[in-house]
C-alpha cells in the first residue's frame, strides 16, 4: 500500500516509515512535487492535521495521504506551546524554541508536559482521526543529540533519559507519535483484512 504523508520533515518521514514497516510505503509531499509549505492556521492540533489532508484532497492530488500534528503542552505553561510548537519563538528555528521553553520554566517546579499527535487519514473517499500522547517531564538543560524537535528536553514518565538520548527503535515504542501510528496501522490492517 501505498500512502503520502504530508510532510517535507525527512527526520518524521523516516522515523514513522520505520514504525510502519514494508507493507506501507510512504511518499513526502517532496515526492509528489508538491513543494510549498501546507498552511497550518488550526487552533488545534485535530484542525492542523485536517488541514493537510483537505489541502492535498482539494488540489486534486487522487491519493490516499494522511497528515498528523505533534506538540509540546506544558502544564506550567498553560499548555503552551501547543499547536505553535514549531514556531513558538517566532521562527521555525528548534534551538530557539527550546530556549525559550528552558527561560520560560527557569524556577518552575512543576515541569510536568506531554507530547500529542493528531493524524488525519483520507483513504476511500473518508476522513478518520487517530491521536496518541505521552507524559513526562522538561528537563532543566538540553540532553542528547539524537530525535528532533523538543526530543531534547522530554523525559518520558518511567525513565531517566530524554528522547534525544534514546535510539530510534526505543523511542519508537513510547513515543505519542508511535502511539497514534499503532492506531493507523491496526485501521489499516483491519481494513485490508475486510
Amino acid at each position: 500500500m501505498e500512502l503520502v504523508f504530508a510532510t517535507h520533515n525527512q527526520h518524521k518521514l523516516e522515523e514513522v516509515q520505520s514504525m510502519l514497516g514494508s507493507k506501507v510505503q510512504l511518499k513526502s509531499l517532496t515526492d509528489i512535487n508538491l513543494l510549498e509549505d501546507i498552511p497550518e492556521t488550526g487552533t488545534t492540533f485535530e484542525e492542523n492535521a485536517r488541514q493537510k489532508t483537505d489541502y492535498l484532497i482539494q488540489r486534486d492530488y487522487a491519493v490516499a495521504c494522511f497528515g498528523d500534528d505533534s506538540g509540546l503542552e506544558i502544564a506550567a505553561l498553560q499548555g503552551e506551546p501547543g499547536v505553535y510548537s514549531a514556531r513558538y519563538s517566532g521562527t521555525r528555528d528548534m534551538e530557539r524554541n527550546i530556549d525559550l521553553v528552558l527561560e520560560k520554566m527557569k524556577g518552575v517546579s512543576n515541569r510536568r508536559a506531554q507530547f500529542k499527535t493528531v493524524i488525519s487519514l483520507y483513504i476511500g473517499g473518508d476522513q478518520y482521526f487517530f491521536e496518541g500522547i505521552i507524559e513526562g517531564v522538561i528537563t532543566l538543560e538540553k540532553r542528547g543529540e539524537k530525535g528532533f524537535g523538543y526530543d531534547p528536553i522530554f523525559i518520558p514518565h518511567g525513565h531517566d533519559r530524554t528522547f534525544a538520548e534514546m535510539d530510534l527503535a526505543e523511542k519508537n515504542r513510547m513515543s505519542h507519535r508511535a502511539i497514534a501510528i499503532q492506531k493507523l496501522t491496526g485501521f489499516l490492517q483491519s481494513r485490508e483484512a475486510n
